[in-house]
């Protein structure tokens, strides 16, 4: 297949196409803006590949999208470009629904006039997964079930709601014009790659630099952590075999609290980084984000069940590895701040 992905400089764009160059045959047109978040480090393992494209485009410019399509032909759509971080989103929601509802509006009806062009062959077999989150079904109480394909949605955040928003368009584009749409929503990812803004990579960087290290309230809420890896095994999975109008719910069943997550962190580090050690006393508890959710769990039974996907990482080992990864790619995390940010706490109403 032809695969066009955008943000695919991204931390899970990218790891979606290593992913699709080196364990498939399919060719991939990535288009992405180079945002702040976005690195073409993060795809150099594979930019080489005559199977791979880069269009440095924003998805909100439809003459863009419109040429890109017209060039690329794809067989396929799989739509990761969004601003990503709950944080951002308080300080500067505009961006937030932009890209992520303008963008994705802008895809689908680009997308939708693409798939009316196609032979009935090529219409019958084409998708586009809408790549999303569980922070748009709110918050779990520490006893409720996980989330799954049919739970409702109660964004909290503008990021969330941006999700959410995005994610009905989806929906709708499917029940109304037919096109073949497939929605993910997937848990809290780690790996290598991710900007360091969020709570893995930003620990990290701090602990190298020997700063605080906060943590939101008392650190009580809970992730379902998901390595950057597994998820694009899923949603390549999803892509190839997933049928339209179906829904999949992608987690790591992994559940641990912020103050876990830092404290195995920290534990990892005092064995790496002995001369920094203990890591644990740089922890600092800070004033909590305005409506940060307690608690978020994914029920990944379907996809298991329908296309044979499940978790292949052990937290703490994928942690380990992630943490190795940071540790050796210093250079990464210094480029990746060029823009000015400095591993500062974003989302404060002032």
């Amino acid at each position: 297949m032809r695969v066009l992905v955008t943000g695919g400089l991204g931390f899970i764009g990218s790891a979606v196409i290593r992913y699709l160059l080196t364990e498939t045959d399919h060719e991939v047109l990535n288009i992405d803006n180079g945002s702040y978040a976005g690195s073409r480090a993060s795809v150099s393992s594979v930019s080489q590949s005559p199977r791979y494209r880069h269009i440095e485009a924003d998805v909100t410019d439809r003459s863009m999208m419109v040429d890109g399509f017209a060039a690329f032909d794809p067989d396929a759509v799989l739509h990761l470009a969004a601003e990503t971080h709950v944080d951002r989103s308080i300080n500067d929601p505009s961006a937030f629904v932009e890209t992520n509802v303008v963008g994705t509006f802008t895809l689908l009806e680009v997308a939708r006039s693409h798939v009316a062009d196609l032979p009935t062959s090529r219409r019958d077999g084409f998708r586009f997964v809408q790549v999303s989150t569980d922070e748009v079904f709110g918050s779990l109480a520490p006893t409720d079930p996980p989330f799954f394909e049919g739970s409702n949605y109660d964004p909290r955040s503008p990021y969330a709601a941006s999700k959410a928003a995005s994610d009905h368009l989806a929906g709708a584009w499917y029940h109304t014009y037919g096109l073949p749409v497939i929605v993910t929503n997937c848990s809290n990812n780690y790996g290598p790659y991710q900007f360091p803004e969020k709570l893995i990579p930003l620990m990290v960087a701090r602990a190298i630099q020997q700063r605080r290290l906060p943590i939101y309230g008392r650190g009580d809420q809970v992730r379902d952590w998901l390595h950057v890896d597994d998820h694009a095994r899923g949603l390549v999975a999803v892509l190839e075999h997933g049928e339209p109008g179906e829904r999949f719910a992608i987690g790591g069943s992994s559940e641990r609290t912020n103050l876990q997550v830092v404290g195995t962190l920290c534990r990892l580090l005092d064995q790496r980084r002995p001369e920094g050690a203990p890591h644990h006393r740089l922890i600092d508890f800070v004033v909590d984000r305005p409506g940060h959710d307690q608690r978020y769990a994914m029920d990944h039974s379907q996809i298991r069940r329908r296309l044979g996907w499940e978790p292949s990482f052990l937290f703490e080992e994928g942690l380990a590895d992630t943490i190795d990864w940071y540790l050796s790619h210093q250079d990464w995390i210094e480029a990746a701040l060029d823009d000015g940010y400095n591993l500062e706490r974003l989302g404060a109403i002032s």
